[in-house]
């Protein structure tokens, strides 16, 4: 559970720079978020389509506060 917590952090975080950074015309940062999201989406994918209400809410919870640390780490970054 804890694994579905992280790759939903790490993807969500890396569309909410990529976000950012696209705003911003950032074109190293919208590379690197756009390679990560999509690459971090197929590991997931597998992940959560077998999964158990408590490990949809761990994947929804990790995908919360990696939205909140996008934004964060996006505004930092530039």
């Amino acid at each position: 559970m804890k694994r579905l917590f992280i790759t939903a952090f790490l993807q969500v975080a890396m569309v909410s720079a990529n976000t950012y950074f696209i705003s911003k015309v950032a074109w190293l940062g919208i590379a690197a978020c756009g390679f990560g999201i999509s690459y971090l989406w197929t590991v997931n994918v597998k992940k959560i389509s077998a999964s158990t209400t408590r490990e949809r809410i761990a994947y929804a919870s990790g995908a919360m506060l990696g939205g909140l640390t996008g934004v964060a780490l996006g505004t930092m970054v530039l």
